[in-house]
């Protein structure tokens, strides 16, 4: 089956209402088919909602960011299977990335790694208790998920190139940090355009503010599209 654009972008539903989140979904309509849900939303309802959008057709990247002994992980992971939930990211440590694996085994739910966060650039890393620079520690963990039987992971498009190498052929690279050019970094110190990060090596790339704060949301998201499809 042919990956069109529309099964690689993912939506942002970083917004802080389920009604703004609605008012979103209905603007994009059938043109987006993926959509992320994270902390923000998920506090405000967001977790039914994203039950209801898989139960509507849509695809679901639940960013919950797991991380938890080893059962707790497991029991969480157990639950978001049964959701219909595509995609669920836990933080890139071993222990937890091998629990996951073993309680999503059998179902379609693709587990992400998250690797370093794009708001976080070298001295981040440092401050943080690291002795590794950025992308000397996406690639360790990078090869341990891969190790662990992980779906995928999550790095920078900056990093992608270096990933692939790691990670092969089957496995997703979901990179945030997406912004066209000329759009606004926002928080994001490592941020990259929807052309250059498939070029680079990424699968799916999250887009969040430039689509979801624009005045045009859907015209925003299908100039995206758009300039997807000319670098697949």
């Amino acid at each position: 089956m042919t990956v069109t654009a529309r099964d690689r972008l993912i939506v942002g539903l970083d917004l802080p209402t389920i009604g703004e989140a609605e008012t979103i979904v209905k603007a994009l309509g059938d043109d987006v088919l993926f959509y992320k849900v994270g902390y923000q939303l998920a506090f405000a309802g967001g977790l039914e909602f994203a039950r209801d959008l898989a139960t509507d057709g849509k695809k679901v990247f639940l960013d919950m960011k797991l991380l938890d002994i080893d059962n707790t992980v497991a029991k969480g992971v157990e639950n978001i299977v049964r959701m219909g939930m595509s995609m669920l990211t836990l933080h890139a440590y071993p222990k937890a990335m091998r629990a996951a694996v073993e309680a999503a085994r059998g179902s379609d739910l693709c587990l992400l790694g998250v690797t370093v966060l794009t708001s976080m650039d070298a001295q981040d890393v440092i401050d943080a208790g690291y002795q590794l620079d950025p992308q000397a520690l996406v690639l360790r963990r990078a090869e341990q998920a891969r190790a662990a039987g992980m779906g995928g992971i999550v790095c920078s498009a900056e990093e992608a190139s270096a990933v692939r190498k790691i990670v092969g052929s089957d496995m997703a690279i979901v990179t945030p940090g997406i912004r066209p050019a000329g759009s606004d970094r926002g928080d994001q110190k490592r941020v990259m355009t929807p052309a250059d990060a498939l070029a680079g090596g990424s699968s799916h790339l999250v887009v969040a503010r430039p689509i979801v704060k624009a005045t045009d949301p859907r015209a925003a998201a299908l100039a995206i599209l758009d300039e997807m499809r000319g670098a697949l």
